[in-house]
């Protein structure tokens, strides 16, 4: 439970720095990018894989190159739930959104490596 709370705070934390990296996605304070990060966890966990079935195809003829599309839709679908998470106009600000949500799931995957790492007994 301690780890997931660490994990949470993190995130949150990479959310906002993350939003002061580009002016179109705004972040208003650190409450909201927590729950902006369980939002995301729930928009990832149960849309994200309809969405990953139904464009498959694409996906695949793309070389998996689709898969940042994914990623920012739902990015972009955590800010229109969340008040005080912004992206900036959509769809003219895509190439932001992938880029920040990509940079999202990095440093999300770096946080998992990093906190989820149980110790070893003994």
């Amino acid at each position: 439970m301690i780890r997931w709370i660490i994990k949470m705070l993190l995130n949150g934390a990479a959310l906002l720095f993350i939003s002061k990296w580009f002016a179109s996605i705004y972040v208003a304070n650190f409450t909201v990018a927590l729950w902006a990060i369980l939002i995301l966890g729930v928009v990832n966990t149960l849309i994200r894989p309809v969405l990953m079935f139904f464009t498959l195809p694409l996906t695949i003829l793309t070389l998996g190159l689709f898969w940042f599309v994914i990623n920012a839709v739902t990015f972009a679908l955590t800010a229109y739930f969340i008040d005080g998470f912004e992206v900036g106009p959509w769809p003219d600000n895509i190439g932001i959104v992938i880029v920040a949500a990509a940079l999202m799931s990095i440093f999300g995957w770096l946080i998992e490596m990093i906190v989820g790492m149980k110790k070893e007994k003994r």
